[in-house]
């Protein structure tokens, strides 16, 4: 039997039914709550963000691929701020001016541990990094980064063995909000802390407190930090912007490469990367929050 030749639309048609579906592209912004008020955020392996509530402590899960969330573990009545999560779906949660951290399982929303970092009433305890050995959490109003010791494969710690370190060196200690974000270097023998105050980014070794300045530029109105292989992201809540840092290994000195933002930003706080995408939550500082609108913005980086 002769063949006939396959017409040009016949194909078309055989390719776009033979063709694997084309992935549904994540959405670009994920509704909260009215009046969630959130701060920091966390994204494990899967496309689940986490984030906690400046207004209650409230900890809500956010599907990053439909935008469909809840709230999976309720807050203590006192602010969650910044967050991180380990391989054990375990979040670790900065406490603000209660001067606590808790970690939370995020398969039940059971609180796993509390711990007590500091007795002094002025306190802030902001933003919260993970290393092997231990989970460090930054204090804004005190010139000190709190340690919470890990055991093998992330154990968690008695309350009684937290220790504070001491900021030395180059650190400088103005009034009003002071350290912030915290990472480790690209190396991941010292720990990266930026100033709100200063806008100054910092190398701290974490056996000694010492600090000295990174060789970069300034960094005004610095909040978190993302580090992902040498690359740090920096993000600049009142501009609006996302600061992308080229560090050498050490974290001794970096070179700003680029600037992220976008429309829909208002305020943003933290950071965190999920494929191509850096997710970040919107806290809207100078908006009434009583039933204000809430949201986390996708940026392509």
């Amino acid at each position: 039997m002769t063949r006939r030749p396959i017409g040009v639309l016949t194909a078309a048609l055989v390719l776009l039914l033979t063709a694997p579906a084309a992935a549904t592209p994540y959405p670009d912004r994920l509704e909260l709550p009215a009046g969630f008020q959130p701060e920091g955020i966390a994204i494990g392996a899967g496309p689940t963000a986490w984030l906690g509530s400046l207004a209650d402590g409230d900890i809500y899960a956010v599907d990053l691929r439909t935008g469909a969330g809840e709230v999976v573990s309720e807050g203590p009545g006192t602010p969650s701020v910044g967050l991180a999560v380990d391989s054990r779906g375990h979040l670790f949660v900065a406490g603000g001016p209660a001067g606590d951290a808790r970690v939370v399982d995020t398969a039940t929303g059971e609180v796993l541990a509390t711990f007590a970092l500091t007795g002094e009433s002025t306190t802030f305890v902001n933003d919260v990094v993970l290393t092997r050995e231990a989970a460090w959490f930054t204090d804004s109003f005190r010139a000190v980064l709190y340690r919470v010791p890990l055991g093998p494969a992330g154990a968690l710690p008695d309350p009684g063995e937290v220790t504070e370190l001491p900021l030395t060196g180059d650190w400088e200690q103005l009034a009003g909000f002071n350290a912030n974000g915290i990472e480790t270097t690209p190396d991941g023998k010292a720990l990266l802390v930026v100033s709100s105050a200063t806008g100054v980014l910092h190398r701290v070794d974490p056996a000694t407190g010492e600090t000295r300045a990174v060789d970069v530029e300034p960094l005004p109105a610095a909040d978190g930090l993302l580090l992902q292989g040498r690359t740090l992201y920096a993000v600049q809540n009142a501009v609006g912007e996302i600061a992308v840092v080229e560090l050498d290994p050490a974290g001794t000195r970096g070179t700003r490469v680029d600037t992220l933002t976008s429309p829909d930003l208002d305020v943003p706080t933290t950071v965190a990367a999920f494929g191509s995408d850096l997710y970040l939550p919107n806290a809207r500082f100078g908006t009434p929050p009583a039933g204000a609108a809430y949201w986390v913005t996708a940026v392509d980086r």
